[in-house]
């Protein structure tokens, strides 16, 4: 069984930071693409950030490029989305998922809720 659980939501006033986790378990995920997805409401989800299995590819959607950093420690099966400089535009649920094959996202967790105010 794969589960991911993300962490470090919350309310933050715009220009804020906050840095999200997420952990996964029942499997390690070291050999595996991660990314960082959100979905505000009546709005299609849309891919956040992603990162390869080494860390050494990101790529970002354009409306968070400069403002936010995908990383991952290996070692603690974890996947982290450093968010700064926040807007009020970046209000959405997110969630993080795992690839086992190209093209797909095959295992999500349900997500943390961020709230900024303007």
């Amino acid at each position: 069984q794969v589960t991911l659980v993300e962490s470090g939501g919350g309310l933050v006033e715009a220009g804020g930071s906050l840095r999200l986790s997420c952990v996964v378990s029942g499997v390690t995920i070291s050999r595996f693409p991660l990314g960082w997805f959100r979905q505000a409401p009546g709005k299609d989800r849309e891919r956040v950030a992603t990162i390869s299995s080494e860390g050494g590819d990101t790529n970002y959607h354009d409306s968070v490029k400069g403002r936010f950093t995908i990383s991952r420690e290996n070692a603690k099966n974890t996947v982290y989305l450093q968010m700064d400089s926040l807007k009020p535009e970046d209000t959405a649920v997110y969630y993080c998922a795992i690839s086992f094959i190209r093209g797909e996202h095959n295992y999500w967790g349900q997500g943390t809720q961020v709230t900024v105010s303007s």
